[in-house]
């Protein structure tokens, strides 16, 4: 990712200056400043109203991405094979997939979720303008395969510079009427200083945008969605959902055997994968 990555997610000129929230438009104060990539200033507001900090003019970004995945991401990994069991048992008990839904993995990085939901029996495309997508290739998203189920982003939202144009450009751009996304959120109404949260990031500039429960529920609102909180899982959906299947897909002792009922009975992608992929490539020899 770079610069136009950010841009691209946000759909405004990171080179202007904010000190309205880019959520609700009241007025934010400066809550801290701290030294990005040990050299930067950056400028951290805060937003009442909304309950959401966010860096105002974040001029590194470009020096940020130069590479997808940030270093000291050492739990890359970890993070989406869990991620992709809590989707798989959600997908199929609570949105009700029997085989035949569609689904994105935006910013997908480097396909690894895409692939893993794909083993499982998920119908799962992968999406990110910026990466290289490694290990889901051959299913990338194209419009022509239509609407979405729903729409993952994982660990995507604290990067964003503008996080309600960027939900309503994903769903509206993948026909989706539900986001499923990760985030580590902050008490609500306190913000923690910097010395008292790693989330912040400093180290790789890339964390821009920071959310508790109470600002993802205002966030949803003007979104005209429902708030569906799971812990650093977040359901963002115009669709009402049955809480208790939510509650009980995402819960830590069920999650694994429903992930994988649900994946004995779909039936694992990767055959049908490896087929597909040969014959694209002997179409393409031929």
């Amino acid at each position: 990712m770079n610069t136009n990555t950010m841009t691209a997610y946000s759909g405004k000129n990171p080179s202007n200056l904010r000190l309205k929230c880019h959520i609700c438009s009241a007025e934010t104060r400066t809550l801290f400043t701290a030294a990005v990539l040990n050299k930067h200033e950056a400028n951290y507001r805060y937003c009442a109203e909304c309950d959401h900090l966010f860096v105002s003019e974040p001029t590194w970004l470009e020096e940020a991405y130069s590479e997808a995945i940030a270093q000291e991401d050492t739990d890359v990994a970890s993070r989406n094979i869990f991620t992709a069991l809590r989707l798989a048992a959600i997908n199929y008990f609570v949105l009700g997939d029997r085989g035949k839904e569609k689904y994105v993995d935006v910013a997908g990085g480097y396909g690894l979720l895409t692939r893993l939901m794909r083993d499982l029996g998920f119908n799962y495309f992968w999406s990110d303008r910026y990466a290289a997508n490694l290990f889901a290739r051959g299913f990338e998203y194209d419009a022509t395969q239509g609407a979405c189920l729903s729409v993952s982003a994982v660990e995507i939202l604290e990067h964003t510079l503008d996080p309600l144009d960027f939900i309503q450009r994903t769903l509206a751009d993948h026909q989706s009427d539900t986001l499923i996304f990760t985030t580590e959120v902050f008490a609500d109404n306190a913000p923690p200083l910097p010395e008292h949260w790693s989330y912040y990031a400093f180290g790789t500039g890339q964390h821009i945008a920071f959310f508790s429960r109470l600002g993802l529920a205002r966030l949803a609102e003007r979104l005209g969605m429902t708030y569906y909180p799971l812990g650093r899982l977040h359901v963002f959906s115009r669709k009402r959902l049955p809480r208790w299947k939510l509650l009980l897909a995402s819960h830590k002792l069920l999650v694994i055997p429903l992930a994988l009922l649900a994946a004995w009975r779909l039936g694992s992608r990767r055959g049908r994968d490896q087929a597909i992929i040969r014959n694209q490539t002997n179409r393409t020899r031929a």
